[in-house]
């Protein structure tokens, strides 16, 4: 077979088939195009989902008549200079705008600053007009229409309209909040305006961004994130543990101000999280990594979605640890949903003897009334320290008095009236005052009104206590009374002989035996008997996917959490008082006792203001 030369038009649709994968690709360059010409206003029309127009506007620097030939030409650019790691802007490969015209009709309208008058140029499927003299204001206007008209056949792998309306309403999201100084409107027949107002810059304003994105539910239920290290710094919000979604979808990730998905920090944000929430369930999460360009490879892929870090490890290593020291730091917090579905949950009903419920007699005032199955607690019982962990093993049953339905409690145990501005109300977790159903132990703060899941509580609390007996120093392992040998490709046996460091904390003894087998002398004791072959054949599947030998830990933190669960305090068991609010001081004390083992919270909180709007009092 000859061998010859494509032609221009060729190259360019092949090159295009990598930029231009759908209509959200073709408005991600070009709004890229607009923020590198120092834009402050960006609009974005489409209709048919894209497919038929898309339209973008700016208000930049433009492009000057005699440019806008180099301007839709492959391999022109302004963003770049003999340096390839020396990257400064989004855009830099000068393929995005040739790539465009080569299988669609684009027309590009520009007036650079200080100029007369604009001038446009008009590209069809890879043949050019102009450029000429048009009427245009100071900026750029990027015209795309019938999207792959030269390549019909692209057409059929496009989803509907609405899925690509979806799709280029996510990537101005994604660019929108890397850039709150910018204003963004979404509009055409096939949707709705969307409008994001510039908030300006800074971090009040990128936290005003990413409520207009993502809502004011997510700012009030997040922390703040700023963190140096080795001329790295990290900045954005988290979400709180309790606060999470069933999918990665709103963890928004940008290096440089370029938003990009990457598994290596994808699992670091997983394993920052990996004890607080559940594995199904995902925080919610806007990353903003500043590095040096040179430390960062951002030319890939062509559609710039990829980087490689001079040194991965580094940079998960603090992305991880930056993200549990501010949830520490944080303390514990409960999730305002929560107290959003418990408001939801109450429906108020009046029967018609509720009235004798609501007017008690004159002589029971002072006391304690309320129909319910629960150990009400005096006034007089104060916080104490006792160790409740120490003591999960040896609850008692007590005999606290238990009121049946209507039932009122002595004169005796009602002495002490209740009131708010008693000093042990100013912990976080209040003072505790009843526990109902032998499971939940309601607690009284200043200004609101607490519900702990005590099985939840304990066993998170349980759960860090084992971890800490466990990693503060190596974890015992047990000798093989003859090393298993294990068969491994050449470079998984590699891979796995480098974190032979690692595998050691964790109890794991390995080394090398020949070029593509590993033999394993030690395993960890916790594991007892282990499948030493399919374990360490996990390790290096995850070592080549992830960099990392994470997994091992994660077995390890599972058997942790799942003694526990086991040694926590049962659901039905009666608390004395004492050891409530033990409880609920330990709770304080650790700030990932906002969860459980499992990802579920372990307590709500209802504001006084809530409960008093309930009642129609506010």
């Amino acid at each position: 077979m000859t061998i010859r030369q494509l032609s221009k038009s060729i190259i360019n649709q092949i090159a295009a088939g990598e930029i231009v994968e759908r209509p959200a690709s073709i408005v991600k360059e070009l709004v890229e195009n607009a923020i590198d010409a120092s834009a402050t206003r960006i609009g974005i029309v489409t209709a048919g989902g894209g497919k038929n127009l898309i339209r973008v506007t700016d208000d930049g620097r433009g492009i000057k008549e005699n440019e806008l030939i180099l301007a839709i030409s492959r391999h022109c650019t302004s963003k770049l200079s003999d340096n390839i790691y020396d990257i400064h802007a989004l855009g830099f490969r000068g393929e995005a705008l040739a790539s465009i015209g080569s299988v669609s009709r684009l027309r590009l309208l520009s007036r650079a600053e200080n100029a007369a008058i604009g001038a446009e140029i008009l590209v069809s499927g890879g043949r050019i007009e102009g450029p000429r003299p048009a009427a245009s204001n100071c900026g750029t206007t990027a015209e795309v229409c019938d999207l792959f008209y030269t390549t019909p056949a692209r057409l059929k792998f496009m989803k509907t309209d609405r899925a690509e309306i979806i799709a280029v309403t996510d990537t101005i999201k994604r660019i929108a909040i890397a850039f709150p100084h910018i204003h963004f409107t979404l509009s055409g027949p096939d949707r709705n305006l969307t409008e994001f107002a510039a908030t300006g810059i800074g971090p009040q304003a990128q936290t005003m961004r990413l409520a207009q994105i993502l809502g004011k539910e997510f700012t009030d239920n997040t922390i703040e994130l700023d963190a140096k290290r080795k001329g790295i710094r990290l900045t954005g919000f988290a979400s709180i543990p309790s606060y999470n979604r069933g999918n990665s979808l709103q963890q928004f990730v940008y290096v440089n101000g370029r938003s990009i998905r990457d598994k290596m920090l994808s699992g670091a944000i997983k394993s920052a999280y990996s004890d607080v929430i559940a594995r199904n369930r995902y925080s919610i999460i806007a990353l903003f990594l500043e590095i040096d360009p040179t430390d960062i490879d951002i030319n890939v892929h062509p559609a710039k979605s990829d980087v490689r870090f001079r040194d991965p490890h580094l940079v998960r290593g603090f992305v991880i640890s930056s993200i549990r020291m501010a949830l520490k730091q944080a303390g514990i917090r409960p999730t305002s949903t929560s107290t959003i579905a418990m408001l939801n949950a109450f429906q108020p009903h009046i029967s018609p003897v509720a009235s004798t419920y609501f007017s008690p007699p004159a002589s029971l005032s002072d006391s304690y009334y309320r129909p319910s199955t629960a150990s009400w607690i005096p006034e007089t019982a104060y916080p104490t320290d006792r160790p409740i962990i120490a003591q999960s093993q040896t609850f008692k049953e007590h005999s606290i008095p238990v009121l049946q339905d209507m039932q009122i409690l002595s004169a005796d145990l009602m002495s002490a009236p209740i009131e708010i501005t008693h000093t042990s109300t100013l912990y976080p977790l209040g003072t505790a005052r009843a526990q109902i159903h032998q499971n939940y132990i309601v607690a009284q703060t200043k200004d609101s009104l607490i519900i702990v899941d005590q099985h939840a509580a304990h066993e998170r609390l349980v759960y860090e206590a084992l971890k800490q007996a466990l990693y503060a120093k190596p974890l015992a392992s047990q000798i093989l009374l003859m090393p298993e040998i294990v068969e491994l490709p050449e470079e998984d046996a590699g891979r796995l002989l480098e974190h032979t460091a690692t595998l050691q904390k964790f109890g794991l003894f390995i080394k090398s035996f020949g070029p593509s087998a590993i033999a394993v002398q030690e395993t960890p004791a916790m594991l007892g008997e282990v499948n030493a072959a399919s374990l360490v054949q996990d390790l290096a599947e995850e070592i080549a996917e992830h960099e990392t030998a994470d997994g091992l830990k994660a077995m390890l933190d599972y058997i942790a959490a799942t003694m526990a669960c086991h040694s926590s305090i049962r659901s039905g068991r009666i608390l004395k008082a004492e050891e409530m609010n033990a409880l609920l001081r330990q709770m304080e004390e650790i700030p990932e006792s906002g969860t459980c083992n499992h990802g579920r919270p372990t307590y709500i909180e209802l504001k006084l203001a809530d409960i008093e709007r309930l009642f129609k009092r506010r």
